[in-house]
């Protein structure tokens, strides 16, 4: 009857154990354009750039925006300024539908409270941010500091 009692136990154990797994490995995605710019910017505000990467728009200038902000959040941001964006909460002020594949959000966070926006566009399905909306200069140097 004990050996009985162990291997339930330890049955028991392994099956929490999976149910763990599944819950933290869950990938968060975005329903609607309000989703896919607040799981964008949260991202970055955590300083979690893969993930930010997931909701943005593939193309050569986002990818060149996004490095240079990862760039200099790695290198010139102070650990203080750091903690404050990821403590901060996202403020969406107004959403307005372009057409049904393009959304501009506009939003701030509790650390900065500065008011910007974000252009959201819809690909095969999946609403993406596009970056050269909020910073259409061709010059990246330019957001560096």
């Amino acid at each position: 009857m004990r050996g009985c009692t162990w291997i339930c136990l330890a049955l028991f154990l392994v099956m929490a154990g999976c149910a763990n797994d599944k819950e933290e490995n869950k990938e968060v995605t975005s329903e609607n354009d309000v989703d896919a710019a607040r799981n964008f910017i949260r991202s970055a505000l955590d300083g979690n750039w893969r993930e930010a990467r997931r909701f943005m728009l593939q193309d050569s200038t986002n990818t060149q925006l996004l490095d240079t902000y990862e760039n200099n959040y790695q290198t010139h941001m102070n650990k203080e300024d750091k903690r404050g964006y990821r403590e901060a909460s996202i403020t969406l002020f107004d959403t307005r539908e372009v057409n049904d594949s393009v959304a501009i959000i506009k939003y701030s966070n509790s650390f900065k409270k500065q008011k910007d926006s974000l252009r959201v566009v819809r690909m095969d399905g999946t609403w993406l941010v596009d970056l050269k909306f909020s910073f259409p200069q061709t010059d990246t140097s330019a957001h560096a500091h």
